[in-house]
């Protein structure tokens, strides 16, 4: 994976990682509005993290397999 902020995409995809998230808690947490910055972007861009949406409780972000998969490359899981 070449990508330039490649250690932050992980730490988001690691922090989801650990349990379904609540998709406004993860744009409160990584939602930014600097260029450089496009973390949550590059995760589901490279299909890392995906967003469902539930019956009751709205929508939420859940890790794929392709983004467990790159944690267990790097260590992470």
């Amino acid at each position: 994976m070449a990508l330039e902020n490649r250690a932050l995409v992980l730490d988001l995809v690691e922090w989801i990682s650990q349990e379904p998230r609540a998709y406004e808690e993860v744009m409160a947490a990584w939602r930014t509005s600097c260029p450089r910055l496009t973390i949550w972007e590059d995760a589901v861009d490279n299909g890392f993290v995906a967003r469902s949406q539930g019956a009751s409780n709205g929508a939420t972000v859940h890790v794929t397999e392709k983004g467990l998969s790159i944690l267990r490359q790097d260590g992470r899981i």
